[in-house]
């Protein structure tokens, strides 16, 4: 059987561990590329731009914790206080 090539937004709500209005902000923002089908427009992401969401979220948090370290002030803080 071929894999699903298209997720509904509530799938991609299952995916993420999100509700479905934070997948439904993340499409409408343009962060997560998705389309429109049928008569009632309803929204499908393709698994491989969830796949690529998801590496660049990847990314992107490495990045942030790369330049925004819990540096050893903060912990030695911690561990006096």
């Amino acid at each position: 059987m071929p894999t699903q090539r298209f997720l509904q937004l509530s799938e991609v709500s299952e995916v993420l561990n999100i509700s479905s209005a934070q997948a439904y902000a993340l499409v409408r923002s343009g962060e997560l590329p998705a389309i429109k089908v049928g008569g009632r427009g309803q929204w499908r992401v393709e698994t491989t731009e969830l796949e690529s969401y998801i590496a660049r979220m990847y990314t992107e948090t490495k990045e942030f914790v790369a330049s925004h370290p819990f540096g050893s002030a903060g912990a030695e803080g911690l561990e006096n206080g």
